[in-house]
């Protein structure tokens, strides 16, 4: 066992000058194949990929998505690769040079004010460097021995967050998975075997009824896609009531589980919301927890969007009663501005975590823990092999600090609050919600538009924005009407973005209008004649 970082440092060899290859060997270190992997070529290549990057970031251009024809970038995208096949090809710069350009103009725009449609956002650039590390030294971090600083760094975030959190520093435990979705579903995985214990060797044949979960009416599909996955039908899942807010109804939630129990159901969690995927909800946790607790069941939290208003002094509010619930799923990628995929699962009793999985393999769970053991992860993942998604987050934090990421949120949660009171001023426009974070919700209703017509009107100009604007938005169902729907992920974004927002989709929505009223007089005229 190494003692010190200085151990490690001096056992490190001196560098040798490269010895001239003999013999067989030197058959065998073909040019190609060694050039392939040559750091100074490896230099050459980042310098340049980090100049183009570095012209990328500093683009502040106000532009939508450049949506392709997919036959036309398949086509571009197929002529760049080498009909080299017989040899390894030489190194080709300008090709690469090529890729990269091509990659970065046809992705979503998230460094640009123009973006407003989805819940990732442009990365802290440290993390993007970091990021590089990660896979130049290709550690897999579900084993200490495979990832030493990786299993340490997710030992000290898991410390930093459950600050916020607040529940025992002694009990609590932390994964990283990657993306919110595998972490609701390992989640589900621990309160069911909780809840069930003989499930894991037997099946849900020997269960005395049908086990179930309750979860809200717009809890995210990854939700119901883990119930799925668990063997839980539709018919198994208890769809909680919502306010107009979209935020589960407590008083209501009680006679739903009642109901379940008389169907001969079997309830063994509920799911609650910190920041639902269409309109920014947070469901009133502390409620939630007192219905968990009356009927026995698992309090799982979905934050993987509103859990980093934790970190705001102004927003944490929103999550009152956090501290009551099992476990947490926190999405890093999204308001924590880390690449993604980086998902922090929490759970308040660490014992409970390590219930998820049951399993035995001798080549990697060691039958005697020690001190590398403790530090071990893939006990409560379902990776094996995973990439150290910890390490941007853990880096960003040891530089910065964490005033970085609560400023950056207060800025965004501020913006999207403009954002509804210059809506809520326009009389052709009609906020659909009061935002709880940095998630709004609108519609374009110049008149008294029956409701399948405003419906149509929304996704056609959510379409020609994404086909060739600015911007780019996103849209949601509400009450099975069609919204726009923006989600303010840069900082840079300010009232001027937000009226040259308004204005092009009021230009737009006239000439849809338009455009339809002259198809609908010629159908008219067409009739009569």
């Amino acid at each position: 066992m190494t003692s010190s970082l200085s151990d490690v440092q001096s056992s490190f060899p001196e560098p040798k000058a490269p010895e001239p290859a003999t013999g067989e060997g030197s058959r065998s270190a073909m040019p190609g194949l060694t050039a392939a992997f040559d750091p100074e070529r490896f230099h050459d290549g980042a310098m340049d990929i980090v100049g183009r990057l570095t012209t990328y970031l500093g683009d502040r251009s106000v532009r939508g998505l450049d949506l392709l024809d997919p036959a036309v970038l398949l086509k571009t995208a197929r002529e760049l690769m080498t009909r080299e096949r017989r040899r390894i090809a030489d190194f080709d710069a300008e090709r690469v040079n090529q890729i990269v350009d091509l990659y970065t103009g046809t992705g979503i725009p998230v460094y640009s004010p123009g973006y407003m449609g989805r819940q990732f956002s442009g990365v802290v650039p440290l993390a993007s460097l970091i990021d590089l590390v990660g896979s130049v030294v290709n550690q897999p971090s579900s084993f200490y021995e495979a990832g030493q600083l990786p299993s340490v760094a997710e030992r000290l975030m898991a410390e930093e967050l459950n600050g916020f959190i607040g529940w025992d520093r002694d009990r609590f435990a932390m994964v990283t998975t990657s993306g919110g979705s595998l972490a609701n579903l390992t989640a589900l995985l621990a309160a069911r075997n909780r809840a069930f214990p003989q499930i894991w060797t037997r099946g849900v044949g020997a269960l005395p009824g049908p086990p179930a979960i309750a979860v809200s009416e717009e809890a995210h599909y990854s939700v119901t896609r883990a119930a799925g996955v668990l063997g839980i039908g539709e018919g198994q899942i208890i769809r909680l009531p919502v306010d107009q807010a979209g935020r589960i109804r407590p008083e209501l939630a009680g006679p739903a589980l009642d109901e379940a129990y008389r169907r001969g159901l079997r309830p063994f969690c509920l799911v609650a919301s910190a920041g639902t995927t269409s309109v920014g909800a947070f469901d009133p946790l502390e409620e939630l927890a007192a219905v968990a607790r009356r009927h026995g069941l698992w309090l799982h939290v979905d934050g993987a969007h509103g859990a980093s208003l934790l970190l705001s002094d102004r927003h944490r509010h929103r999550l009152r009663g956090i501290e009551q619930a099992d476990s947490l799923t926190w999405d890093a990628h999204k308001m924590l501005f880390m690449p993604s995929p980086c998902t922090l699962l929490f759970y308040r009793d660490g014992a409970a975590a390590r219930g998820a999985f049951r399993q035995r393999a001798s080549y990697v769970f060691d039958e005697e823990p020690d001190v590398y053991s403790a530090y071990d992860s893939a006990d409560k993942n379902l990776e094996c092999t995973k990439r150290p998604m910890i390490m941007p987050l853990w880096t960003v934090w040891s530089v910065y600090g964490p005033a970085l990421f609560a400023q950056r949120i207060d800025q965004l949660c501020e913006v999207t609050r403009q954002a509804h009171r210059m809506l809520a001023a326009e009389p052709d426009f009609a906020v659909a919600h009061e935002p709880e974070s940095n998630i709004l919700c609108f519609r374009y209703l110049p008149d008294d538009l029956e409701p399948a017509i405003a419906h149509r009107l929304q996704l056609e100009i959510r379409n020609r924005i994404r086909g060739g604007g600015r911007f780019f938005i996103s849209k949601v169902d509400i009450d099975k009407v069609a919204a726009l729907r923006v989600v303010v992920m840069n900082h840079l974004i300010d009232a001027g973005h937000l009226t040259m927002l308004i204005d092009e989709i009021r230009d737009i929505g006239q000439r849809v209008l338009r455009t339809s009223a002259t198809t609908r007089d010629d159908q008219r005229n067409r009739s009569h004649s």
